[in-house]
């Protein structure tokens, strides 16, 4: 599994962790599949930059390549919960998608 796939993993339960990615409903304001994708791939750029300029926790989700979800998910939270400022600096760049959900109310599976 290369290494993106592994990265995209770990975004995809990160953003599991604060409760999924949002669906796009096309009667909600910005709430189409494009809004969706515009701020899934801001929320993905903005994850490499802080990878990037965090080697630590950039070479853990690295040895995280070939787990399963569930396993990425498991170390993840408990590689957060041990780096509380890395934890808080990811929730900020994931509240994106967060606050999508909550505008447009549902859920899809990644």
């Amino acid at each position: 599994m290369p290494i993106t796939t592994t990265l995209s993993t770990a975004l995809l339960v990160g953003a599991a962790l604060l409760g999924a990615a949002p669906v796009a409903l096309a009667d909600q304001p910005n709430c189409t599949t494009a809004d969706l994708e515009g701020v899934r791939a801001g929320v993905e750029a903005s994850t490499s930059v802080y990878l990037f300029t965090h080697p630590d926790l950039n070479a853990y989700v690295s040895t995280l390549e070939g787990l399963s979800r569930e396993q990425v998910a498991e170390h993840m939270r408990d590689y957060l919960a041990q780096h509380p400022q890395q934890q808080a600096e990811m929730t900020g760049i994931r509240q994106p998608l967060v606050d999508l959900k909550n505008r447009c109310g549902a859920v899809i599976a990644p």
